[in-house]
Order: C-alpha cells, then sequence, then structure tokens
C-alpha cells in the first residue's frame, strides 16, 4: 500500500491532534481488540498468578530477598482479597476457599523456589500445575456463584410473588364477599391485576348461573365504593369482560384525577387511522380515539377544562399528517388565534412576545381555516359541501382500487376536521326564523355531518350541555359516536345522563378540572370511562405548530378547485385582516364594536389600495389599512365635534339644517321643542335590566320556552339566584310569571321556567317608561 502523506499546517503543542500525525495507515490487526477495563476471568487470572508468581521468585532471588517475604504477601492478599472482598460482594464460601488457597499457593511457591531456584525444571513444572489448578478453581467458583446468584434471584422473585399472590388472594376474597354483600352476587375472582400507577386495580370475576348480567353489579358502582371507604375521587368502573358471563371491575385507590398532567413534549408524527390521544385513563393509559368516519361531541360546563381539551384536540389533529384542520368560533376566533399568532409572527405582521424567539420564515398557520363569523363560517360549511361533491365524483376510480366505499385517507389526501367551539349551541338556530344567518349555519352543520362521512369530512363540536334546548335535536348525539362530559362544575350531572344514559358512574368524584367520562359507541370503540385530561400551556401551541410545520398536509387540487375562491382567499386581507389587530389587542382598552374587533373588519373591510406595487404587497400580506386614520373633510370634523359636545353635555338641540323640497324653511321663532322626541336606541336599551336581555335571546333560542335550571346554567347562576333576581325585574313593572310546574319544554314533564312572551312583555315595559 503507498503511504499517504498530508500536508499540515503549523500548529501550537496545544493543537495538536495527537490521533492524526501518522501519515500513513497502519494495517488492521488480526487480532481481538483488548478491553483494559474488562476484569480478570479464569483463565486470565490464572495466567496472571503463575507470571506474577515466577516474576517475584526471579527477582527475589537475583536481589537477595528473604525468603519469607512472598509468604507474608501471600498471607495478606489471603485475607484481603479471598476474604474481606467475598465477604464485601456477598458470595459463597466457596469462593472465599479457592481465592486464599490461590494467595498462600503462589506464596508458598515463591518462597520455595527463591531457595531452590527459579529455573529449575522442578519450579517450572510445578509452577504449571499451580496454573492449571487455579484456573480449575476460579471456574469451578466463577460457575457455582452464577448458579447460587440466580437462587438468589429466584428466592426474591418468589418472595415478591408469594406476597403479590398473598395480596391477589386477600382482595379476591374481599370483593367477592363485598359483591355479594351489596350486590346479592355470588361471584368468583378469577384474576387480580395491579396498576402501572399504584393508583389501583382491577378484578375479573365470573357470574354466576341464572340469568345474571353484568349491568346488576355496574348499578351498585357508588355503594360498592362506599363499601370498600375509598378515598374521595375514586370510583368503582364496571364493564363486561371479554365474554358473556365475565365482568371486570376497575377500583381506584388514589385519586389521581387531581394530578395536573401536562401534554407529554411528544410532537412526532401520528395518523387518523392509527388512532389520536385525547386523554389518560385512571390506570394511566393513553385513550386513542379513531375519527375516521365518527364526529365527536363533547360538553362541559364554564370552568370544567374545555379550552384545554379543545387544545390537546387540536394537538393531536395538528401531529397527523393526513388531517388538515378547520375551525369555527364565533367568539371572535378566540380558539384558533393562538394557533395563526406563529405565521403572523414569520409574515411581519404582529411582534413576537420576545424579540429573539421569532417564529421563522416559511412558518404557516397552524389551522388550516378560521372563522370567527357566522358569515366566514357559513362560506366555509358550503365550500366544504362542495368538496365533498368533487370527491365523491373524481375520486371513483381511486376507491375501486383500494377496494373500498369510503375515500383513502394520506398525507396527500387528507382528511378535513372541523371544529366548531360552542358549535352545538349553533343548532338550536336550525327553525330560529329571527336570525336566518344562525338558522341556516345551523342546517349546514346538520348537512356536512349527514352527508360527508364518506368522502373524509368530519366535525369535533362542543357544547354548555346537552339539553335538547341547547343543542336543538338529538341528531347531533346520532352522528356523534365519539362522546365526553367534562364533569367539573356540574351540580346536576345531567351531561353524563344525556350522553351515557346507561352508565352508573359517580360523575360527582370527578369534580377535577379535566375530569370526565368518555366512550366511543362505535364498532371499534370502547366503554364509558373516566379520563383524566392532560394541561397544555399556551406556550405548547406555538411549540406544536413550529415542530409541526413541514409535515403537516395541504388540500389535494381536486378538493381546492372544487373549494374555489373561498378557500384560496381564506388568508386574505379582507377576510383575515382583522387577526393582526386581535392578537395585538390587550383587551382592556377597547370596547366591542369599534373597528378592531373581528366581525367588524371582516364584514366592512377597508378597500385594497390601487397601483401595480401596493396590490402585489397586499396580496402577500394582510391589509392593515383600516388601521391608518383616514384623511377627513374639515368640515365633517367641525360637524362631529358639535356633535360630540351635545351628546355629552345635553345641549339643545339644533333643527334640521338640511333642505326639504316640500316646503321652505319656516321663519320666525325656533319651536323645535314643540317637536315630539323619537327615543334613542341606546337610551331605551340602557333601561332594559341586562339580566333580563340574556334570559330574552337565551329562551329565544331555545324555541321560546326554556325551564329554570336550564336557563340558569346557560347563563352561569344558580337556579335560586335566577329565580329571585329574575322574579323582581319582572315584578317591578308588574308582569308575572308562568305558574310553578306549568312549563313544558319538548316531551319532558312540567316544571317551573320561563316564556318569550312573558320576557318580551317585561321588555316592551321597561322600554316604554318614563
Amino acid at each position: 500500500m503507498t503511504p499517504k502523506t498530508t500536508t499540515r499546517d503549523r500548529r501550537s503543542p496545544k493543537e495538536l491532534n495527537l490521533n492524526s500525525t501518522k501519515n500513513k495507515r497502519t494495517a488492521d490487526s488480526t487480532l481481538p481488540p483488548l478491553d483494559w477495563a474488562r476484569g480478570h476471568g479464569p483463565i486470565t487470572g490464572a495466567l496472571s498468578a503463575t507470571t506474577g508468581a515466577a516474576a517475584a521468585a526471579l527477582l527475589g532471588a537475583a536481589t537477595g530477598m528473604p525468603e519469607g517475604w512472598p509468604l507474608l504477601i501471600g498471607a495478606a492478599g489471603a485475607a484481603g482479597h479471598g476474604i474481606g472482598h467475598t465477604i464485601r460482594r456477598k458470595l459463597t464460601l466457596r469462593t472465599a476457599v479457592a481465592r486464599a488457597a490461590s494467595w498462600l499457593v503462589a506464596g508458598g511457591w515463591t518462597t520455595w523456589a527463591m531457595a531452590h531456584g527459579p529455573l529449575s525444571w522442578a519450579a517450572a513444572g510445578s509452577l504449571a500445575a499451580i496454573g492449571v489448578g487455579t484456573w480449575a478453581a476460579a471456574s469451578h467458583t466463577a460457575a457455582w456463584e452464577e448458579v447460587a446468584e440466580e437462587e438468589r434471584f429466584t428466592a426474591a422473585a418468589r418472595a415478591a410473588a408469594a406476597e403479590m399472590d398473598s395480596r391477589r388472594k386477600s382482595l379476591a376474597h374481599e370483593w367477592q364477599d363485598r359483591i355479594a354483600r351489596v350486590c346479592a352476587v355470588d361471584v368468583k375472582v378469577i384474576a387480580v391485576q395491579f396498576w402501572d400507577t399504584g393508583a389501583g386495580f382491577s378484578i375479573e370475576a365470573e357470574l354466576p348461573g341464572g340469568g345474571v348480567t353484568w349491568d346488576r353489579i355496574s348499578s351498585r358502582s357508588r355503594p360498592l365504593a362506599a363499601d370498600a371507604r375509598l378515598p374521595l375521587g375514586c370510583t368503582v368502573h364496571v364493564e363486561e369482560g371479554a365474554a358473556q358471563g365475565l365482568v371486570v371491575l376497575d377500583v381506584m385507590t388514589k385519586n389521581i384525577m387531581s394530578d395536573d398532567k401536562t401534554y407529554p413534549e411528544d410532537y412526532s408524527p401520528l395518523s387518523l387511522l392509527t388512532g389520536i390521544p385525547w386523554c389518560l385513563r385512571p390506570n394511566g393509559e393513553e385513550i386513542r380515539v379513531f375519527l375516521r368516519e365518527a364526529c365527536a361531541l363533547l360538553l362541559g360546563p364554564p370552568g370544567s377544562g374545555k379550552s384545554t381539551f379543545l387544545d390537546v384536540i387540536l394537538t393531536g389533529f395538528a401531529r397527523c399528517t393526513d388531517v388538515l384542520t378547520f375551525v369555527i368560533d364565533l367568539k371572535k376566533g378566540a380558539v384558533g388565534i393562538p394557533w395563526v399568532t406563529p405565521w403572523l409572527e414569520a409574515q411581519g405582521l404582529i411582534e413576537p412576545d420576545e424579540e429573539d424567539n421569532r417564529a421563522p420564515a416559511g412558518t404557516r398557520p397552524g389551522v388550516d381555516w378560521l372563522a370567527s363569523t357566522a358569515k366566514e363560517a357559513i362560506r366555509m360549511l358550503k365550500a366544504v359541501l362542495r368538496i365533498n361533491d368533487a370527491r365523491q365524483l373524481q375520486y371513483q376510480k381511486l376507491m375501486r382500487q383500494h377496494d373500498t366505499n369510503l375515500l383513502p385517507i394520506s398525507p396527500s389526501l387528507p382528511q378535513i376536521e372541523i371544529v366548531m367551539d360552542e358549535g352545538a349551541e349553533a343548532l338550536a338556530h336550525a327553525n330560529n326564523r329571527r336570525e336566518p344567518e344562525k338558522r341556516e349555519l345551523a342546517q349546514l352543520t346538520k348537512q356536512v355531518m349527514r352527508t360527508t362521512r364518506a368522502m373524509g369530512i368530519r366535525m369535533v363540536l362542543t357544547a354548555v350541555d346537552g339539553n335538547v334546548s341547547t343543542i336543538g335535536d338529538t341528531e347531533v348525539k346520532r352522528f356523534s359516536p365519539l362522546s365526553a362530559a367534562l364533569t367539573s362544575g356540574e351540580n346536576s350531572g345531567h351531561n353524563v345522563g344525556k350522553l351515557f344514559p346507561r352508565v352508573k358512574i359517580d360523575s360527582a368524584q370527578l369534580n377535577e378540572k379535566g375530569a370526565g367520562i368518555i366512550g366511543d359507541n362505535g364498532a371499534d370503540g370502547f366503554a364509558p370511562t373516566e379520563f383524566k385530561g392532560w394541561k397544555s400551556l399556551p406556550s405548547m401551541v406555538r411549540r406544536v405548530v413550529l415542530a409541526t410545520n413541514d409535515r403537516r398536509p395541504e388540500l389535494d387540487k381536486i378538493s381546492a378547485d372544487a373549494a374555489g375562491a373561498d378557500y384560496r382567499e381564506r388568508w386574505s386581507p379582507e377576510r383575515a385582516g382583522w387577526l393582526a389587530t386581535a392578537t395585538t389587542r390587550s383587551g382592556d382598552d377597547e370596547t366591542p364594536g369599534t373597528a378592531g374587533t373581528a366581525t367588524t373588519v371582516l364584514d366592512k373591510p377597508e378597500p385594497p389600495a390601487t397601483g401595480d406595487e401596493d396590490s402585489g404587497r397586499h396580496r402577500k400580506s394582510l391589509n392593515l389599512s383600516y388601521r391608518r386614520r383616514a384623511e377627513e373633510d374639515p368640515d365633517a370634523l367641525a360637524a362631529k365635534l358639535l356633535a360630540d359636545i351635545d351628546k355629552t353635555y345635553g345641549t339643545t338641540e339644533e333643527p334640521d339644517r338640511t333642505p326639504r323640497p316640500d316646503r321652505e324653511r319656516p321663519r320666525g321663532l325656533n319651536l323645535s321643542y314643540n317637536r315630539a322626541e323619537t327615543p334613542e336606541p341606546d337610551r331605551d336599551s340602557d333601561r332594559v335590566p341586562p339580566l333580563l336581555q340574556r334570559a330574552y335571546d337565551a329562551v329565544t333560542a331555545a324555541g321560546g320556552r326554556m325551564h329554570t335550571a336550564d336557563l340558569a346554567e346557560q347563563l352561569g347562576l344558580g337556579a335560586t339566584e335566577l329565580g329571585t333576581e329574575l322574579g323582581r325585574i319582572l315584578r317591578a313593572v308588574g308582569v308575572e310569571r308562568p305558574g310553578k310546574g306549568t312549563v313544558r319544554v319538548g316531551k319532558s314533564e312540567p316544571r317551573t321556567g320561563y316564556l318569550a312572551e312573558t320576557l318580551a312583555e317585561a321588555l316592551r315595559r321597561y322600554r316604554n317608561a318614563r
């Protein structure tokens, strides 16, 4: 091999790389590499002992070493290594004897060799015999130690298993007796499994003959928990086993619902087809949901952790490489704004919270479409229905190739998931003729849920409660096999009853934020069970958007063409210009209805600037021209100033100075005070108590009648508090509420409630009051 020379710059000794100073390669060695850190085995140990003894004998004979020294050294080695080290390592007596004997024999031979000459055949032969004996003894003791160690571990395992079996047997007998005592069912416990989290255990039992089913035990789950004296927050969950005639009881012994579980720092890719983690079971296992064909309904009263749960849902969708997320939030887009903030930073439209942490160029919105008004939501849903029709026609060949009636979802053909916050409430307006826009939105929502399953379009809706007055009818429940009820802050437990009428879980114990009950009654679903949701932080949303930026899919061309300009211009200045203001507003210094609100900017955008340069600039970024102060006519400014003065200080109303064609301007005295005054809407509305107006709006939206308990929950008040305050407001203008137990809603029993006609009469009297 030709040597390979290299040229190097001169370096100081501190900079020299001693691993690269040779200018030719060394031949590869055929010997195995040596591990100098490895301890001696039987062969190397015997070889080391014999060579050491021979070297000591030669050196001692040459230097005249006293003959007793090797024997003393051997005795010291026998005491220290043979006995002391063996005791410290807890080895067997056989190992101690073998080690001590090796040291003493080596010391004795060295003494004898120094006296009679180490270079004789007798010395060499005896040393070889000692080496072989040492090797045999070391091999034997090593094998003996392995067997002894296995026996020790086996004994420990047997002891642990015996202890575990003892605990299992004790629990089995205890719960057999408890079930017989509380449920009057004689079961036979066949398995007890402890949870890895240490927070409980599961019991599998055989039911007796005679037609006894697991429902009989499930109906007594609360008495079972009370009889077991479980801590507060712990429940007994009962479900059917792997076969009929078997029952499984999940017993919580530690309230893990009170622990905050932060969403894991794992933003690795997911797929809609392999499941998306949403929450945790009491035993610590992830609950994965499958939404290829299912819509989802999430119920939760205010303060139950619903917004945090929505962030977890959106995080799961963002991690999926085959899901596009559309968001509808009629509360100014609050749920979706954090998901588009990094994109606004990257566009230079807003300043980052930390200047050195700006989102990089190329950052895309974390959600693919955000609607904050009913108008934009209607535009979105109509585009989705067009996408459904186009996919149905254009992808027939693809479905034949995959031999399926469902559209094959993939990163190049993603599923569209529409997350609609408080969306179930919008369905209550399906028959509301007074608000045609909301009525159209409700009808489109139901149409999307009914008709788009096969083509990969599904919805996730949230609501405060599951009453028919809130979600319109039961249609949304029929199309939402996956349901979840957050139970924190829910004093009546009716959400669980609405979603899971047969479940006998004590939801009163699940009062921590993010806790609730989830179930999927689909073909591959799971029985309703308790869950604990992850806690999400605002900073997590930003990390998710940036981590998934390069792998979130784009809408396929056929679908994008079908959606048309409604989809292409979803981030245009005219429709998304409000985002820059919404993300930079402090929140306390602006009042609703100003130019900075989302509704105003979306519904009344400023016209785009003309000119090639300006039009190109506006196509690339949001139009923020509405934030610039426009030039106004001086006369208009003066008129505006006088009007503000009159409004503030209540000066005499000026006569109408606009020329009237029907008659000439009157001359003489100004008798404008004698003209009838038209009451201003603002002043009329000021006379109406806010609670009365809110109650009227809620009852009207629910169809004209509403029970007191449902109205109080929707308004965020207690039923007694609402009845007392609203009754006082009605009596103040001489309006009597309907009699107790006379208001019927749907097919329910008559109860105390309110009618829209009663509240409308009170509104009229307040407005006409002088």
